[in-house]
């Protein structure tokens, strides 16, 4: 995929508000693991698309490679070149999974993006599931070897619930989920931040020699820098005993399914650590991640209603991670 510099997307540094959702963009790229990918869940007019965008052309020089919603197995996994087959030559075309585990900067893995994850098939979306949480992708059409391919990419996927919810099944196979909303009562200066960085981004891009999106672009190579840096001290960040105990409290108190809640919330305890340029994981740490990791995942959740925590959620998580902390 060629680099897209003139694309007109804002610059990630100038982004205003939905702190959380760019943490835990972060917080991915840093924890490169088999239980991560980040699901976001939010209205329209959100900024979701456009953070994810942004955050991947800081990170890897390039969009997204994006899939659309009524992609084809084909398409996503592989298959024969239609117009070289009607010239009688079998090429084959790799898929948007291979694609997006080579569009990354310098050779690293790049980012797979799901608009509107929710709508995709289910099958589609399982097979891209376990192409994240393998590494490998096994592709057999007629005529092609049952040869592995190994992919690695981040994948965030985003949707508005009110068009529907993913199964609990393939939720709980997303290492992160995080709501976001338009900012609320109280919070009209974000509001007014916001409109006035849109309004001037709707002027400065018409000019070929803007200095405050230069800025942008320059604190962008330095935000990028930092979380690189930050994924290279990741393997010397240790996780603490109260930390690993604490994630494991979480995941019983919640009742989560299976064990990747744990996983991801320890993981990306670290990570969080690794950001802040710490070697050793704190109590704050693992808060920091665990509603992101526990609420797609617990089991008295109402998806009927939406998957985000209840305030009764909120109250149970705050007095486990209270008791965890020192005294």
């Amino acid at each position: 995929m060629p680099e897209e510099p003139n694309f007109p997307l804002l610059p990630y540094s100038r982004i205003v508000g939905q702190d959380t959702l760019r943490d835990l963009l972060a917080i991915d790229y840093v924890m490169r693991s088999s239980v991560g990918g980040v699901l976001v869940s939010g209205d329209r007019g959100t900024a979701k698309s456009t953070i994810v965008r942004s955050f991947a052309r800081m990170m890897h020089g390039r969009l997204p490679v994006t899939l659309p919603i009524n992609v084809t197995d084909d398409r996503v996994v592989g298959g024969w070149d239609v117009n070289s087959l009607m010239l009688g030559v079998a090429d084959w075309r790799d898929g948007l999974l291979v694609e997006a585990s080579k569009s990354g900067k310098n050779g690293e893995s790049g980012m797979l993006y799901i608009d509107e994850v929710n709508l995709l098939d289910d099958h589609i979306v399982n097979v891209i599931l376990d192409a994240v949480s393998t590494g490998i992708l096994v592709v057999q059409r007629d005529g092609k070897d049952k040869v592995p391919e190994h992919v690695d990419f981040s994948l965030v996927g985003t949707m508005n619930p009110d068009e529907g919810l993913l199964r609990p099944q393939l939720l709980d196979r997303f290492g992160f989920y995080v709501g976001v909303t338009a900012e609320k009562e109280g919070r009209a200066d974000v509001r007014a931040r916001i409109l006035s960085t849109v309004l001037r981004f709707d002027a400065e891009r018409e000019w070929p020699h803007s200095t405050w999106l230069a800025e942008g672009e320059r604190l962008d190579q330095e935000r990028c820098e930092e979380i690189r840096e930050a994924r290279r001290r990741l393997p010397q960040v240790r996780l603490t005993e109260q930390a690993e105990a604490l994630c494991g409290r979480l995941a019983a108190e919640f009742q989560l399914e299976g064990h990747r809640g744990e996983i991801v919330m320890a993981q990306g305890a670290r990570a969080w650590a690794a950001l802040e340029g710490r070697f050793q994981t704190t109590v704050r740490d693992v808060q920091k991640v665990a509603p992101h990791a526990i609420a797609h995942r617990r089991k008295d959740a109402d998806y009927a209603d939406g998957i985000g925590l209840t305030h009764e959620d909120e109250a149970r998580l705050a007095a486990v991670i209270a008791s965890a902390r020192p005294h």
